[in-house]
Order: structure tokens, then sequence, then C-alpha cells
């Protein structure tokens, strides 16, 4: 296939007028230089006039979508999932786990380990959210099955899923949490979440080899001038930072200061979005508590005050992040797509628009309506969809 006349996303969140040459799944450096008749034929060719040509995103924290959890720990709910973020422009995923027990987590990492990416969006992961997590800052978690930092429990479970945990989160000043650190950092991206820490803990934590941190500002102290808290620390410490901008988590000024202070190449943009995501307002749960849903809004049934993750998909959180924020499309792009794909180290498939990576390729217009989306390839969407 060649794909002509659309600005194309560079991976500087830069934007080219460049052609796209795709060789079966994946982009090519060029497609077929022959113009004659019989040349052109064997070549698909997909005029983009007036249209931006964006990878497909690449969530690494979320939760689940149309009526299902990942937590489920089913075939039926990953398939389901996958399906749902396809058709929203989200080629790859890393759903996120809840604060189980290790018999639970183990049957959720096997079903992992078992799905084929035979459709929908690939499974290139799993966040392992909880349960190494503080009880103080527990959010919408289970307090029930909260866990002191294991790296061997965490190893054990990593067996279980055939090696798809990417990203391990823990709260680095509960006990054990700088050896299970240092014993895991090698083998997993370690991410400081749901934590009551101390600058100086975190930046300790850092130091022995965590490199990242989960939904900036949820679930943990904030900054202020005399405790600088862990949000300092992973600033200086260079970490990439997980921001959730669905419009209800972050105020937007917040959400452009982050981008200012951690720089386009550190922050990536989540959804964490639950199981109601993509279906009405209504009562739902997540990690077995109930939660209601009103408009983009997630809480606990039992603790209003309490968000419980978000109703928005990742596609959303970047129309959200452009149209209603002020965050430049290349920027935002890179956000949601190239860094959520290098801090799991799976940017040399997705995430980009460079040769050798998937053709997973999204052309929209401006107001981010996605117009035609190819998939490995293939186009799987090829008239005008309002979303």
């Amino acid at each position: 296939m060649m794909i002509k006349n659309a600005a194309v996303f560079g991976a500087d969140g830069e934007f080219y007028q460049r052609t796209l040459y795709t060789d079966g799944e994946r982009l090519a450096e060029r497609g077929d230089e022959d113009h004659t008749e019989a040349g052109n034929a064997a070549q698909e060719i997909l005029d983009a006039q007036g249209l931006t040509a964006i990878p497909m995103l690449v969530d690494i924290h979320f939760h689940g979508c149309d009526g299902v959890d990942f937590c489920d720990g089913t075939e039926e709910a990953i398939s389901r999932i996958a399906a749902y973020e396809l058709k929203n422009g989200i080629g790859a995923i890393c759903p996120a786990t809840m604060t189980y027990d290790e018999d639970t987590l183990s049957g959720i990492a096997r079903a992992a380990a078992a799905h084929k990416n035979e459709s929908g969006a690939d499974l290139i992961g799993i966040n392992m959210e909880g349960p190494f997590i503080s009880e103080k800052k527990k959010g919408a978690q289970n307090a029930k099955y909260i866990h002191c930092p294991d790296a061997d429990m965490f190893l054990r479970l990593q067996k279980q899923a055939g090696g798809l945990f990417k990203l391990c989160d823990l709260a680095p000043e509960e006990p054990n949490a700088m050896e299970c650190i240092q014993k895991l950092n090698k083998k997993v991206t370690v991410s400081l979440a749901h934590t009551c820490t101390d600058y100086e803990t975190a930046r300790a934590a850092f130091e022995n080899g965590a490199s990242h941190m989960t939904h900036l500002y949820n679930a943990m102290p904030g900054i202020s001038h005399r405790e600088p808290g862990p949000i300092v620390a992973a600033w200086e410490a260079g970490a990439h930072v997980e921001l959730i901008a669905d419009g209800i988590h972050i105020h937007p000024a917040v959400v452009r200061m982050t981008f200012e202070l951690f720089g386009k190449d550190k922050v990536i943009l989540i959804s964490d979005s639950m199981m109601a995501t993509g279906l009405p307002d209504g009562d739902y749960s997540l990690g077995g508590q109930r939660v209601t849903v009103t408009g983009n809004r997630a809480v606990l049934t039992e603790d209003p005050a309490t968000i419980a993750g978000s109703a928005t998909n990742l596609m959303d959180c970047l129309r959200h992040a452009v149209l209603d924020m002020g965050i430049s499309l290349g920027t935002a792009v890179k956000a949601a797509a190239l860094n959520s794909a290098m801090a799991i180290g799976a940017d040399s498939d997705y995430g980009s628009l460079e040769p050798g990576r998937y053709a997973n390729i999204l052309l929209v217009d401006e107001k981010l309506n996605i117009r035609h989306m190819i998939h490995k390839g293939r186009i799987v969407t090829d008239s005008a969809r309002e979303i």
C-alpha cells in the first residue's frame, strides 16, 4: 500500500509531508517504483490529502471497557477488550491488574499468556498495579489484598504470564520495597504508585532502579515547597510519568505544566479506563468494588469522593489533551503512542510510523475524527467516523 499526501507524524513529534509505504504487516522504506499500469495495479494507493497520519495508540494502563474487566481473567474478556480498543484507534494494549490475592492474579496471568492476538488490539504486556501499594493511598484498590512488595511473588506471577508483565507498581516506603526494586529493575519497569512516600524515599527508589510513575498526581503526595515529594523526585530522576487527560483526574493547567516540566519525551498519556468505558451511565465494578458512572466520572459507590479509574478511552483522552487542554498534536501523539511503547520496550514494533514498525496508522482530520484506520497493513476503517 502507498499512502500519499498526508502530514505524517515523525518520531520527534513533528509532522512531515511524506509518503508512507507498507509491505505486508509492516511499514517499508519505499514502495514499488514501477509506475507502469501493472505496477500501479499491484500497489493499493490511498490519497490522504488534507489528513494527518499518526500511529495507532498504545495504552499501558487501563482496566477494562465495553462491560468487561481484564481481571475477569477470561479469553472472552480479553478479546472483547481488544476489539473495543482497536475500534477506537488503540493498536496495542498493556492492561492493568487490580489488588487481588496471588491465586487470582495467577489466573489472570495465565489467561493473558494464552491469548493469541488473532484479532483486535495486540496484547503486548500486563501492568501489575497492585498489590504492592500503601493502604493509606489505596484509592479504588481493595485493601483486603494489599501485600508488602515481594520480588519472589512477582517472579512467580511473571512465570505464569509467560513474561508478559512489563510494569510492576509499588509504594517505595513499604517494607522490602527497596530490595524488591533492586531485584526486579533489570527484569521489569518498576513504577512508584499508590504511595505516601516522601521526596527522600522516592529519590532512593529511583537511585535503586525505579524509572516510572503511575498516574502522576493521583494517589500520592503533591508538591510542597518544603516537602517536594515524589513528583519532584521523579522529575529530577528523568522518570517516565503517566497522565490521565480525561478532563476529570487532572486540571488542564496541570496537564500543560506537566508537559513543560517533564518534557515531551517523558510524559505518557494513559486512559486508566474501567469496564463502563463505551457504555451508558450506571452501576459497574472495579477490583471487586461497586462503581457508579455518570458521564466521564467513575467513583466508588460507597465512597463517592474516590475516583475509580476513568470512563474514557485513550483516543478520547488524546482529543481532550489537544482540543481542550492546549497540548500540541505532535506532543500528545508522542505521549499516547511512542513514549508508552518505549516505556515497556515495545517501540521496535509500535508507537511510530518509522520503517519496520507495524503498519498501524490512523488518518485523522482537524477535529481528530478517524477517517481511515490501517491495522497491520490492512484497511479496517475506510469511511468517516464521527466520534
